[in-house]
């Protein structure tokens, strides 16, 4: 792996943890633009890809046969809190669909609306697959299966034909070949596919232009307007994805996925990056992504200024104390 660092931190003004990683920024196209470390690494894509699993059933008109609202399409892309918007808008597009969430196969855990900010949950709170972060996602694939009158005990079978049209799909959209795209499987039982981070960047950059892209205008443009348009359905209160598309107005496409890995498409640009922490830490991702957003300049001062949370450069103790900065090491180069 030729990683390069990214993040440090310093305690006192002595380097105490480094973050390596690397970024690639690349056009619909999928030419390199900038990029820091290995562009061409090849990792997991996690929950970024799930605007990309989607595609299957959206080519298919699916949203609209059964009904979607644009709030449950942006679902379709989430992995969100289990807060109840979520919860509620999952089981209805499971309803349109004449299931339930039991029906569901990606298993159920407490909400990422605890769990993600280390917070326990209410005493005797109850959940079901519904509350699962990936919920939407999985709602999407039992419409389809549905929609095409296929089997739902074994939906997240890589042998299944909707996992197959999903490589097929993801294939076209990042510009590979499916026997070229190592497989894994994710949290929620799904197939994940790993990819060098230009490609996956390429993806995003299709995504976010939406209607320019040439051979799937109209299903991008849809996915991607759903998500720009309901933030809060992709992730939710004090998460990252939803500051992120606000913070850009409607021109920033962001997923992150767990264990470091974030893209981000500009729709006006036609360009995207993708970013890997390769140890994983969730403010070094963080920090790390406004710092790529910087030095592209798609930045102004006032969304400078919002994103400094997501830097997270200082330090501070219980005590709100400053001990120590988290800043930067790196810089974007040209092919």
């Amino acid at each position: 792996m030729n990683l390069t660092p990214l993040i440090q931190l310093t305690r006192g003004g002595t380097p105490e943890c480094l973050h390596f990683g690397a970024v690639a920024v690349t056009d619909r196209a999928g030419s390199l633009k900038a990029f820091a470390g290995d562009p061409h690494l090849v990792t997991f894509t996690r929950s970024t890809l799930k605007a990309l699993q989607a595609l299957p059933f959206v080519e298919a008109g699916g949203p609209a046969q059964f009904g979607f609202s644009q709030a449950e399409n942006a679902l379709l892309c989430a992995s969100h809190n289990g807060e109840a918007m979520h919860v509620d808008a999952a089981n209805s597009m499971l309803a349109k669909a004449g299931h339930s969430y039991k029906t569901l196969r990606c298993g159920c855990h407490v909400p990422l609306l605890f769990s993600y900010f280390d917070k326990g949950a209410p005493e005797g709170a109850t959940y079901t697959e519904a509350h699962n972060n990936c919920s939407g996602k999985h709602a999407g694939f039992v419409a389809y299966c549905e929609q095409h009158d296929l089997p739902l005990d074994d939906y997240t079978a890589p042998e299944h034909p909707l996992q197959q049209a999903i490589a097929r799909d993801v294939a076209r959209a990042v510009g590979m070949d499916v026997q070229d795209m190592p497989r894994g499987i994710d949290g929620c039982s799904a197939p994940n596919f790993a990819m060098p981070l230009s490609k996956l960047a390429r993806g995003y950059a299709r995504l976010a232009s939406g209607a320019q892209d040439p051979e799937f205008g109209t299903s991008f443009a849809l996915l991607s307007e759903a998500m720009t348009a309901y933030p809060e359905m992709v992730s939710g209160t004090g998460r990252n994805d939803l500051d992120f598309m606000r913070v850009g107005r409607g021109d920033w496409v962001s997923k992150v996925g767990a264990d470091g890995v974030q893209v981000v498409g500009s729709k006006s640009r036609g360009e995207a990056f993708a970013l890997k922490i390769i140890d994983g830490n969730k403010p070094a991702l963080f920090a790390a992504s406004v710092e790529v957003l910087d030095q592209l300049g798609w930045l102004d001062d006032v969304q400078r200024a919002a994103l400094k949370p997501w830097r997270a450069a200082e330090i501070r103790n219980a005590r709100g104390l400053l001990v120590g900065e988290r800043l930067p090491v790196f810089q974007l180069q040209t092919p």
